[in-house]
């Protein structure tokens, strides 16, 4: 008899996924990064079918672990394994955070990923070629190519060449690098920067105005500087806002748009978007639509989101030609 393999963990997300279905999955790969959601992906369309007692202990294993780090945030490791013992015991208690004991480790020098090259170099350009060696050997390649790049000639190989001859380091080594620096970093860093304005930022108040307002203000952008003008428009009316948009509207942009590309767009869409789009379909068209994108499988997050793009720019092309109203401001609550 054959010996049934243990899911790994991509296996285990990807099943989980699929028992809470397309809409609560979509909502949850939002969260993921393009890798971790194209791995997820392939996961599901290579899925086989899985026992009920399989389901029951990836839920159970998906619940302990959302238990324990829920403990962990309150009070620590510490506390955890004290609530955890009282309610499985030592051994159960011992299994579940050793699950998450990956999760849990900080890789050295994290403190400093979210800085700039600029400012990261201006900390540990003193440094003994060595320290900068080993402080570089942990971050990001790109991060790293920078800081190295700014470094004095006459170090940049001497720090290169310690990287690539670099082996083991003691963890006490590690961690009085990291004591040190990150003493120097709390001592004169700033306080910490607020994000004020962007392009986000005009979008959300252009958005609010009346499409008179709107119309002057891209016009003159369009002329000053094209390029942010694009960059605004794509910004300016998002997918999801096609339930701000009257039936009638509605139905005229589904004249316009490929049934294909409603499919790949509706997969990541809200209820209330989908109800808004079958709702403007005659009954046998809408459950074509749903028949399609129950049919379609696993598709890359990357495609939905173009998809939905194409279906914006129809939306804007119709509004900007007068054939269809979406209502901006107060100046658009009045039509005549």
């Amino acid at each position: 008899m054959a010996t049934v393999k243990p899911l790994n963990g991509k296996q285990k997300a990807a099943n989980f996924l699929v028992f809470l279905g397309p809409e609560k999955s979509a909502r949850l790969l939002k969260y993921m990064n393009e890798e971790e959601t194209e791995q997820l992906t392939l996961e599901i369309a290579n899925l086989r079918k899985v026992s009920t007692d399989k389901m029951d202990e990836i839920f159970r294993e998906f619940f302990e672990m959302c238990l324990a780090n829920e403990f962990i945030g309150q009070g620590g490791i510490e506390y955890a394994k004290e609530v955890l013992e009282k309610a499985y015991g030592q051994e159960k208690t011992m299994e579940i955070i050793g699950r998450i004991s990956a999760s849990l480790q900080v890789r050295p020098f994290d403190f400093i990923r979210k800085a700039e090259p600029t400012q990261l170099l201006n900390f540990i350009q003193s440094e003994h070629p060595q320290t900068i060696a080993l402080i570089l050997a942990y971050l990001e390649p790109e991060k790293a190519s920078a800081v190295l790049s700014a470094l004095p000639p006459e170090r940049q190989a001497e720090v290169a060449k310690r990287i690539a001859i670099m082996d083991t380091t003691s963890p006490d080594v590690i961690k009085e690098v990291e004591r040190v620096l990150e003493r120097k970093l709390s001592s004169i860093a700033p306080q910490e920067m607020r994000v004020a304005g962007g392009v986000k930022s005009v979008v959300e108040i252009i958005n609010r105005v009346d499409r008179a307002t709107e119309k002057t203000i891209m016009e003159s952008l369009e002329v000053q500087d094209p390029e942010l003008a694009e960059e605004i428009k794509k910004l300016m009316f998002v997918f999801e806002d096609i339930v701000i948009i009257d039936d009638r509207s509605v139905q005229r942009v589904l004249r316009e748009v490929e049934s294909q590309d409603m499919a790949l767009a509706l997969k990541g869409a809200s209820n209330e978007v989908s109800q808004k789009i079958y709702s403007n379909m005659s009954s046998r068209a809408a459950d074509m639509l749903r028949e399609d994108i129950e049919f379609m499988g696993p598709v890359r997050l990357r495609d939905v989101e173009e998809a939905q793009q194409r279906i914006v720019n129809v939306i804007r092309r119709l509004e900007d030609a007068g054939e269809i109203v979406v209502s901006r401001g107060q100046g658009d609550e009045v039509i005549v």
